[in-house]
């Protein structure tokens, strides 16, 4: 069983490729559906190697050309000189030449980026104009992707028929059929071949629309996936837009964490750098610049921002060429699918075995009664097919095709509720592992808070201000740096309509924080904007804590700007103004008291943030950093961002669930535990340290921190996966938030990666596991339940299914080796699987998730997914109904009376009655495997009344209508009522068995697991089929 074994994340393409081989599996087409495409994967890897020897021997050419001093003229470059395509004089192929080969010289050749800009009919500054875009479209395309069409009903249809064991089956039918009209004639002979033909194509029909309403929920939730915004210029302002809407000639402003949605090329910006390794494989970044100014669809940024022309989307990207070629590598199967896959391999291999003996048995049994084995009929031949047609069909039920397929159905209902709960699962192993959840590490804001910022307060000039007292207080030459740091040191924007309404803001809420306070100064944004230049900049990122900037002025003068977290910019300052407006030196007094003004807003929960300015003699070159010394302190402003009012009835579900939550935030000490204390996760024996302390504890000392933290402050990225990768080793299953580009390794790394749907970066988003739409705690806490939900729902059906199994094979197996005859058919058979595979599985796998989930303790990381209670509950049902068929089997005919010349037919479809309704109401039981009260929200989930309700009307149908169709007779009023009983009499049944207390240890087979963290603390044993219910 060790194949069937795969860690959460990053699996190889070995491993995922031995499970593969090892799983008994009679329908390819089916169980493989949804799992990873590995040789589109590997072909992918191939192009990327080729793309980055390509790019490669490109540098060295330039190299060698720029060693000889080559100068090539711009007119000599080889380019197709082209008629204007739609008014444009440029057409698609020579720009995608341009970006595909990065070719300098051809890129002279249009008089370089503004040359293009010109071509394209665009502008830098305004951008395009949205009511003159179709001839664009017709020039250049749209930026949609070409994708496979999506199966149609009959797609699905064709692959439920490919299951080998319905295929031997269906020759069956024909051979029965054949020999049947032979024999008894067309009126007779039809019956049994039909009746077996036609139970292949119910269980077809309705396997193949169960598979396509999953298939429908999956390109539902492949869309939301799909639904990114970015910001560009039109119509002479900042406006965000979706990416499908992108056109050729559009002004893209790109910052970090974005993934670039088209090709493009750099017109300005700063410190911009680029993650290529999606195209190239190439691990290092690139920078770009005025010098290196070709930018790829698909690849990310990982630092800086600027200004982009996009010149190809869609098809004709690098990009969507690429995929147009391999196609995408798919998501990996689950670890539960891989896990199943090896339980039904195991009970498929026992089935076989029990299935070659029933036939053996019945063909001998009837050869040792044949008087004359010399002496054959066609009616022999009907028996003997029938004899084979029976062991199929046990193989059709023993191999438990529907348990890893049944994870799938359970995974597409779960995602497509939870996106209903605003969260959006991008990896189906996500579902399971979240149910495992011991501990989640939460950032503050946006997360616990609203992320709606306000300036609340502000200390300036030697003084503290409320925010709409602020500017009468204020120096003229202060006011002036303040509006200055608010407006230029940022990468936001205001638009007014001049309408009379408020200006919007557009950016991120920190940034709109401080531009709302710089217009409450007074400050007028186009002004300012069209007075000053920034020259240089430093854009904010989660190590700096800080964003620089060089501002130039009308008058020639220079003016550095810093802003960003209050110790680190404090730090750089050595003056202030008091309240005479004059410059001061900042002495260790002073410096106390400013120390003293942080720790204060801090404690009122405030998010706190420094300005600082200075006079600098020049313009820092591109590769030198703004200074970072002289600086003068301008304001330290505190910033509101109230709490959600729903994150303390969270976390106190998260306490009562056994999930510890900690906060790691790179704000303040002070304002940590202040919101920590107020949403209840700091409580008076908990741990709160910082960053810069947490990073520098030896193994233990930190190991022993961890067992009680509860706030980790002023931490960077490198602490959070740190902190993530000692939980994982301390047994733990991490979930992690984030929504920095810089939170990627830690969101990878963590057992479930959640990041922020409004604040995240793309970057973040896409190492995440679920992306968390409305940025909200409580929305986690959710995506938790329903991981305990989905958990729960496949082990309901795992138990049904095995119940089933079970009793089907020793039921037919020992009436064969004592009767020499089969009480089930083929067709009740494939009724009997119908019922256990896709309708069980619709039934149980689609209950939603209620608040007693909570309360119990998360499913360990070695916890065993088939427990002993489950064994507990298998058992019982198994005995009692075992016991109470074969009394009817071996004495039904005494005890009910039966004389009449059709006693047998009536005794097996009494048998098959009873046998079908043990099942009707051991699905009810399987509803709570630990609870007497099965019946609590009985009447919620709709999908599982009709399931109930069909298999109770196409059984009476079966059993009173179809007749020969269906090996059956009708039965009395009496009959359907003793039936029925035997049935309903399992519901007390269960009901006893769930009072016996089950033992804590009980192991039947063992495998070996790699931990879902990759494997650093070893392999780890853990049962398969055993306890941990």
């Amino acid at each position: 069983m060790e194949k069937f074994v795969v860690p959460n994340k990053g699996a190889t393409a070995e491993v995922l490729g031995n499970w593969r081989k090892a799983a008994l599996v009679v329908n390819v087409a089916r169980r493989f559906r949804y799992v990873a495409n590995l040789d589109n994967r590997r072909a992918l890897e191939e192009e990327r190697q080729r793309r980055k020897f390509k790019l490669s021997t490109t540098v060295v050419r330039a190299a060698l050309r720029f060693a000889d001093q080559v100068q090539d003229v711009p007119g000599n470059v080889n380019i197709e000189v082209t008629e204007p395509a739609y008014g444009f004089n440029v057409k698609v192929t020579e720009l995608a030449e341009l970006l595909g080969q990065q070719n300098m010289d051809a890129l002279a050749h249009h008089n370089g980026v503004h040359g293009l800009v010109e071509k394209l009919q665009t502008s830098v500054d305004k951008g395009l104009c949205s009511s003159n875009l179709d001839n664009r479209r017709k020039a250049f395309g749209t930026n949609t992707y070409i994708e496979a069409p999506a199966k149609g009903f009959w797609m699905f249809v064709w692959d439920s028929m490919q299951d080998l064991t319905l295929m031997i089956l269906a020759v069956c039918a024909v051979v029965s059929l054949v020999i049947g009209i032979v024999t008894e004639g067309w009126r007779e002979g039809w019956y049994d071949g039909a009746g077996i033909a036609f139970s292949i194509l119910l269980v077809v029909f309705v396997t193949a629309t169960s598979d396509y309403r999953q298939s429908l929920q999956f390109l539902d939730l492949d869309k939301e996936k799909k639904k990114i915004f970015i910001e560009v210029v039109r119509d002479e302002h900042r406006q965000k837009i979706s990416i499908f809407d992108l056109l050729v000639g559009d002004i893209v402003y790109v910052k970090t964490g974005d993934q670039l949605p088209a090709d493009g090329l750099y017109i300005s910006g700063f410190t911009l750098m680029i993650d290529e390794s999606s195209m190239t494989g190439e691990t290092h970044t690139k920078t770009k610049d005025e010098h290196h100014p070709f930018l790829w669809s698909g690849t990310k940024v990982q630092d800086g921002n600027c200004k982009m022309l996009v010149t190809g989307v869609g098809m004709n990207t690098e990009w969507g060429r690429l995929m147009a070629t391999l196609g995408d590598g798919g998501d990996d199967e689950t670890p539960l699918q891989v896990k199943l896959s090896g339980v039904a391999t195991l009970i498929g291999k026992i089935g076989l075995g029990f299935a070659v003996l029933t036939f053996l048995v019945l063909l001998g049994r009837f050869l040792y009664a044949k008087q004359s084995l010399n002496d054959w009929s066609s009616e022999d031949a009907v028996t003997i097919v029938n004899y084979f047609a029976i062991a199929v069909t046990i193989i059709v039920v023993a191999i438990p095709e529907g348990l890893p397929l049944a994870v799938t159905l359970t995974l597409a209902f779960a995602m497509t509720k939870m996106m209903d709960d605003k969260a959006l699962v991008r990896h189906l192993s996500a579902c399971e592992t979240m149910g495992s959840a011991t501990t989640i590490c939460t950032d503050k804001t946006g997360t616990l808070t609203s992320n709606e910022m306000t300036v609340v307060k502000a200390w300036a000039a030697g003084s503290v201000h409320e925010v709409r007292d602020t500017k009468v207080d204020l120096p003229i030459e202060l006011l002036g740096a303040l509006l200055d740091g608010a407006f230029m040191n940022c990468t936001a924007d205001v638009w007014d309509k001049n309408d009379g309404s408020p200006p919007s803001l557009l950016g991120s809420p920190t940034e709109t924080a401080i531009l709302r306070f710089g217009l409450e100064l007074g400050g007028n944004f186009q002004e300012v904007c069209s007075d000053c230049e920034v020259v240089k900049m430093e854009p904010f990122n989660s190590t700096r804590k800080r964003m620089g900037a060089v501002v130039k002025h009308e008058n020639g003068d220079l003016i550095a700007h810093w802003k960003g977290a209050s110790e680190i910019v404090l730090g750089l300052c050595d003056q202030t103004f008091d309240a005479n407006g004059s410059v001061v030196e900042l002495d260790e007094q002073k410096v106390k008291h400013l120390k003293g003004v942080i720790r204060m807003f801090a404690d009122k929960a405030l998010r706190t943030l420094c300005l600082a300015f200075r006079k600098v003699d020049r313009i820092p070159g591109s590769h030198e950093p703004i200074p970072d010394k002289g600086f003068i302190l301008a304001a330290i402003v505190g910033i509101k961002d109230p709490l959600r009012p729903e994150v303390k009835d969270a976390v106190r579900l998260c306490h009562e669930a056994g999930i510890q939550v900690r906060m790691v935030t790179g704000d303040n000490l002070n304002t940590a535990m202040a919101i920590a204390q107020e949403c209840g996760i700091y409580t008076k024996d908990g741990t709160v340290i910082e960053g810069p302390v947490f990073r520098n504890l030896s193994y233990d000392s930190m190991k022993k921190c961890i067992k009680k933290l509860q706030v980790l402050a002023r931490s960077s990225p490198t602490d959070k996966h740190k902190l993530v990768s000692m939980l994982q080793k301390m047994g733990e299953v991490v979930a992690v938030t984030g929504d920095g580009t810089n939170d990627a390794p830690a969101l990878h790394k963590a057992d479930i990666g959640l990041a922020m749907g409004i604040a995240g970066t793309e970057v973040a988003k896409e190492s995440a596991d679920v992306v968390i739409l409305d940025d909200n705690f409580s929305t986690i806490v959710t995506v938790a339940k329903w991981g305990r939900s989905v958990y729960t729902n496949i082990q309901k059906f795992v138990q049904f299914q095995l119940t089933v199994n079970i009793v089907a094979l020793v039921l037919n197996f020992s009436s064969a080796c004592l009767t020499g005859s089969a009480p089930l058919t083929a067709v009740q058979l494939l009724w009997v699987n119908l019922i256990m595979d896709t309708l069980g599985a619709l039934a149980l796998a689609t209950e939603r998730p209620y608040d007693e989930l909570m309360k119990r303790k998360p499913v360990g990381r070695n916890d065993n997914f088939i427990s002993n209670v489950m064994w507990r509950n298998i058992i019982g049902q198994a005995v009692y109904q075992l016991a109470v068929l074969a009394v009817l089997q071996y004495m039904g005919k005494e005890i009910l009376h039966l004389n009449d010349d059709n006693r047998d037919e009536l005794l097996n479809t009494m048998i098959f009655n009873a046998f079908v309704f043990c099942q009707v109401f051991n699905e009810v039981n399987a509803r709570d495997m630990e609870k007497v009260n099965v019946f609590s929200h009985f009447f919620n989930n709709k999908i599982f009344l009709f399931i109930i309700g069909f298999t109770v009307v196409f059984q009476f149908i079966m059993v009173q209508f179809l007749g020969k169709f269906a090996n059956t007779v009708p039965l009395t009023k009496e009959q359907w009522l003793m039936t029925v009983s035997i049935g309903f009499i399992s519901l007390p049944i269960a009901a006893l068995v769930k009072l016996i207390p089950v033992p804590e240890n009980f192991t039947l087979v063992s495998v070996r697991e790699s931990s879902n963290s990759g494997g650093e603390e070893g392999d780890i044993q853990q049962p398969l089929l055993s306890n941990g219910g």
